[in-house]
């Protein structure tokens, strides 16, 4: 009797184990969690998303890809939809740390402009589905800078001492030295990274720029500077809110990257991450996101519906000739970020 009581105990604690597996089954089911970088989204796409399809959203943020990368190639903590930059994107292809796209469950991915598809980060785009992109560029104060800005060299002009805003990120700031002295911003030369170095201590000596980040967006609006590095989104943003500003992609070309959703190698619900990358890719949403952060789409019927001043503007889409001066970053390998890091130390040390 104790023995089938025993065996009866042990069939409901196995049915009951078995229903509560099954219930973490579709409760995974129901949600899709989203590691992206920063709040590049709209709380409309989201709360459209999870009532269309009953899917709860749970996103993360981060501030840094480096910080996206060690989070996923430790496997700690396991996300289904993640943003990836151009420059990871070939490493974590490489360590195999993203899954190949079922594309037949992404077809919002033929509403993508062929200029950003198929590119050398992910040939065929196996991996990825483009969600934005931009550059780096210059924005400026009309009523403070009145000749021509087209060029890098305005950031040298020892007429604007003092009124200079450069990043505080090594790639950025020395990509545009070495842009201005007509090299790739991914040189491995030791020579030209030199004379990119030189010639960043040279303007900290005689035009006193302002290095940050993001303080940037507020001081030239508030006549703090009069002529910013800043990325394309807040440059064009700054122009819309404000007459007096402009952007512009300097005529030697700059740094263009491109983000894209990837499904991560352990994502637990891949079902939910096609639907949910497919869902943001619709012209729809990928309209609403433009609008939302101030970045440019790859989809192309998001953009014909975009404003005449929007879709026309040659420093948000740029033209194929401006466009070929442009470069992705690339992942340096570890020898040559050390030649950066030692240049880098060497101009924020200087006076």
């Amino acid at each position: 009797m104790k023995r089938k009581l025993r065996l009866l105990s042990l069939c409901i604690c196995v049915l009951i184990m078995g229903s509560v597996f099954v219930g973490c089954k579709k409760n995974e089911a129901k949600v899709v969690n989203f590691l992206n970088y920063g709040e590049n989204i709209d709380d409309k796409t989201l709360s459209e998303f999870e009532k269309k399809y009953g899917i709860k959203v749970n996103m993360d943020t981060f501030d840094d890809m480096e910080t996206m990368y060690q989070k996923v190639s430790s496997g700690s903590v396991k996300y289904d939809v993640i943003l990836v930059s151009d420059a990871l994107m070939p490493r974590m292809i490489k360590q195999n740390l993203l899954k190949k796209l079922d594309k037949k469950n992404i077809p919002n991915l033929s509403q993508m402009d062929d200029v950003y598809l198929n590119l050398d980060i992910d040939k065929g785009n196996q991996y990825s589905v483009p969600y934005m992109f931009g550059t780096v560029g210059i924005v400026y104060d009309k009523n403070k800078v009145k000749e021509q800005v087209d060029s890098w060299d305005i950031l040298w002009n020892e007429k604007y001492k003092g009124n200079i805003f450069m990043f505080d990120t090594y790639r950025d700031t020395m990509g545009a030295a070495l842009k201005k002295l007509g090299y790739s911003l991914n040189s491995a030369d030791k020579n030209q990274i030199k004379e990119a170095e030189e010639l960043l201590i040279k303007q900290r000596e005689t035009v006193k720029p302002i290095y940050g980040v993001d303080e940037g967006t507020t001081m030239i609006p508030n006549g703090e500077t009069a002529i910013n590095m800043i990325w394309s989104g807040e440059g064009l943003n700054l122009q819309k809110e404000h007459p007096n500003l402009e952007y512009i992609v300097p005529k030697e070309g700059a740094n263009f990257w491109i983000d894209s959703l990837c499904i991560p190698k352990n994502a637990e619900n891949v079902e939910g991450a096609e639907k949910f990358i497919n869902f943001v890719s619709d012209k729809d949403a990928a309209l609403r996101i433009a609008d939302e952060i101030g970045y440019t789409t790859p989809n192309k019927e998001a953009k014909a519906m975009q404003p005449d001043e929007v879709k026309n503007n040659p420093n948000a889409y740029m033209t194929k000739e401006v466009m070929s001066r442009c470069e992705i970053y690339k992942d340096l390998s570890s020898d040559v970020k050390k030649i950066y890091d030692a240049a880098w130390v060497h101009i924020k040390s200087s006076n």
